[in-house]
């Protein structure tokens, strides 16, 4: 009856409205149900943001389909010997969007100057970027004239590059930056400029004719514009992309993943003629984690937190929780879509009896019924913790859901006040670095994100060798050994690796997938269909 209502609501608000005098233009559509706060890229710290800024914003560097660091605004870089020192060489047609109170800017080339001045940024004080920490490492950084950037480090990093790939490194001009409201009035080089934006309601893009990238030498974008709404109700928001009026669904919510999938996680049989799915590794882990330094849980041993990793089957978990979208994480932390991903690093199946003979091993040695163990999780995620309490439960392990805001749950995390808890982790930039710093012992939270409070010497020792080693095969094998001591230590119950659903109506073309959830509009062609 839901779908129903919200479907005549719907129409009957579509319905009120005068046919758009676009609709001759080649305007991709799609709904941010999540909404957005800014267009600066400096404050661009969630994936609405992200989405929306990569559309007007370019770096020095980007990412291609399969994680690769290719380049942008620089056309090419060296690194110094001792891996310290990165010089970029930019390309010398690359200019910023025009702005009609600025004749200045009009055709104004970028230069690495541009990008001293936008990195200048990140640290200024009276900004409080949340992007701050990407300049952690960096001792300096300068133009050496308007083609040349160099950037200096405090500490090798191999990943580095990936890092100048997200939207906090855009480069953005100074003229217009503190002249205007920039976080509502953004300028940048990318291939949409800004034209308006109603909050909460409509965001605006359109083609920016001297946008510097090409493709089979054709002149990028081919769409003629972007445009974004906000209707909070994700239900509301899938009927719009139904009913045409968006171009592109995103994930996947429980309201109607019924309705689009299978159980198997296929496209719903009846819309395989009007929809094209795309479906790729993404690099988020579910997991449940532990407070290593919890005295008073049940937890604090090491073989309850193995038979609770053993005690639920994650496959049948993901079919019917999930329609399968997802991997059961039956290995490490480090998720499927990274290089460095190692399916002989071996986790946790599903083996009641195992977990059974662990629990009955310590309630021996214990000489007493074990105590209440205490899951915080956030509403969204309550059916798989539910489903993870039953299993537990059979095998005699009294779980009890502690259901917080995710605000909440998030500051609780942080300040160690949940013994175990759910959350995920999404890629910040491509590398399993990114995943295994949350075990680091120096990054404890609140400070760092390592909400475990995990501490190991031979992971902290690992870990400084992975950080100076440029070798891929060396570092990755580091990578794994550290992963093998996570999962030893059973610090995280691994749930799944997650995937990344794309849906689009046949009409779209050159739309694509990649495992860190990048949106990119540049290359997508929309054929009108009622022109």
């Amino acid at each position: 009856m839901r779908i129903c209502f919200f479907y005549f609501l719907i129409t009957c608000f579509i319905s009120c409205h005068n046919k758009n005098d676009l609709d001759h233009l080649a305007i991709f559509k799609y709904n941010e149900s999540s909404g957005i706060n800014s267009l600066d890229p400096a404050f661009a710290k969630d994936l609405a943001s992200v989405w929306a800024t990569s559309q007007i914003f370019n770096g020095l560097v980007q990412l291609d389909t399969n994680l690769n660091v290719t380049p942008s605004i620089a056309k090419s870089w060296s690194i110094s010997p001792n891996s310290l020192e990165y010089t970029f060489s930019l390309r010398n047609d690359v200019y910023f969007h025009d702005h009609f109170l600025f004749k200045d800017l009009h055709n104004r080339r970028v230069t690495a100057f541009d990008f001293e001045y936008s990195f200048s940024r990140l640290l200024d004080d009276d900004i409080i970027s949340p992007g701050r920490w990407v300049m952690t490492n960096v001792s300096e950084f300068y133009a050496v004239n308007d083609s040349i950037f160099v950037i200096k480090l405090l500490n090798s990093f191999p990943a580095f590059l990936g890092v100048l790939s997200m939207q906090y490194c855009s480069v953005v001009p100074k003229i217009i930056v503190e002249e205007i409201d920039f976080h509502s009035n953004p300028i940048g080089t990318g291939p949409f400029k800004f034209q308006k934006w109603k909050k909460n309601e409509k965001l605006v893009l359109r083609k920016f004719e001297n946008y510097f990238e090409k493709l089979d030498g054709k002149r990028l974008p081919f769409l003629d514009g972007v445009a974004i709404t906000f209707l909070r109700d994700k239900q509301a928001g899938f009927l719009q992309f139904i009913m045409g009026k968006a171009d592109f669904l995103s994930g996947i919510d429980a309201s109607y993943k019924d309705e689009l999938l299978t159980k198997d996680g296929y496209l719903n049989s009846k819309y395989k003629n009007l929809i094209d799915l795309q479906m790729k590794e993404y690099l988020n882990t579910a997991y449940l984690g532990f407070l290593m330094e919890d005295t008073l849980s049940p937890t604090k041993f090491l073989k309850i937190r193995q038979a609770i990793n053993y005690g639920f089957d994650r496959r049948k978990m993901l079919k019917f929780l999930r329609n399968n979208i997802g991997t059961p994480a039956e290995n490490g932390f480090i998720p499927k879509g990274l290089p460095s991903f190692n399916d002989s690093v071996f986790g946790y199946n599903y083996n009641p009896d195992l977990a059974r003979e662990l629990i009955n091993d310590v309630k021996i040695n214990v000489g007493s019924e074990l105590g209440v163990i205490r899951l915080s999780t956030t509403s969204s995620y309550l059916d798989i913790c539910e489903y993870i309490q039953n299993e537990l439960l059979g095998l005699g392990l009294n779980v009890v859901i502690d259901v917080n805001p995710p605000s909440i749950n998030r500051q609780m995390m942080a300040t160690s006040k949940l013994s175990f808890f759910r959350a995920g982790w999404i890629a910040d930039y491509p590398d399993a670095e990114n995943y295994l710093s949350l075990f680091y012992g120096k990054n404890f939270s609140p400070s760092g994100p390592n909400y475990t409070h995990f501490k190991n010497d031979e992971f902290d020792k690992l870990y400084q060798l992975a950080l100076s080693e440029n070798n891929d095969y060396l570092r990755y094998n580091y990578y794994n050994k550290m992963d093998k001591i996570i999962i030893d230590n059973a610090v995280i119950v691994p749930l799944y690796y997650d995937k990344v659903l794309r849906f689009s109506h046949k009409n779209i073309f050159g739309l694509t997938n990649n495992p860190i959830n990048m949106l990119n509009l540049k290359t997508v062609n929309k054929v009108l269909v009622n022109p």
